[in-house]
């Protein structure tokens, strides 16, 4: 597939995406569900929620909940994500220096995440990584992905158009919410959704690690329209 597009601006997902945190999300979930005698959701269940709001993703998971069992439900959980759950959840190969030379090439870079806005400050003060951002919008700053509000904003803040960017993201959800901003998409394979999943979505193409992501991406220019070649 050979598209031209003018791309100065890249929109990053978080979980899954940047940081590889599935397998804490999943354990953090079925560890809270446990303490308050929830139904253990499977992991392909965690994973399905992955990239949505913790509100939505709480109600496909265990349906409507009182209001002190959702603030209970928030406690444990953040206990569990934060604390407790000693699950790995480091930055995927190859991603820093990547979102580094992103950076120095001139390209405009932001964060689309169902993180809240507190989960991502504490993840970015852990990291590092905010050096290399200049956007940045949270579960609870817009309507849950794939709702289009989170990259309406993003391109009101910059000052693009939506020809001008491209989301990229592990889920289903981020490549919805790119095609509801009608924004071109880029789906990775290593996070919360297996390539056959993504493969039903439209995206550019699909990639395997963030060194085959380099390799596509850096064939933009953010001043030039370039071709690129997707699969």
């Amino acid at each position: 597939m050979n598209l031209q597009l003018t791309t100065p601006l890249i929109i990053f997902d978080w979980d899954g995406t940047v940081m590889d945190s599935v397998g804490r999300i999943v354990s953090s979930m079925q560890l809270t569900a446990r303490d308050l005698d929830l139904p253990i959701p499977t992991a392909l269940a965690v994973r399905d929620i992955i990239g949505i709001s913790l509100m939505p993703a709480i109600d496909r998971l265990f349906g409507t909940l009182s209001k002190s069992q959702l603030e209970r439900f928030f406690a444990v959980y953040r206990h569990y994500y934060i604390d407790a759950d000693q699950t790995p959840s480091p930055v995927f190969p190859h991603a820093e220096t990547v979102l580094q030379q992103l950076h120095t090439q001139g390209f405009q870079l932001a964060v689309a995440t169902g993180k809240a806005r507190h989960g991502l400050e504490r993840v970015w003060a852990e990291t590092g990584l905010d050096v290399w951002f200049h956007y940045s919008r949270c579960a609870d700053e817009a309507e849950s992905k794939p709702h289009p509000k989170m990259l309406h904003d993003l391109l009101n803040e910059s000052g693009f158009q939506a020809e001008q960017a491209i989301m990229i993201g592990d889920s289903v959800h981020d490549l919805r919410m790119a095609a509801n901003a009608g924004m071109a998409a880029i789906g990775v394979t290593f996070g919360a959704h297996p390539r056959e999943r993504l493969q039903a979505e439209t995206a550019l193409c699909l990639v395997d690690s963030w060194t085959e992501l380099q390799s596509v991406l850096t064939q933009y220019n953010p001043s030039l329209t370039h071709q690129v070649v997707g699969s």
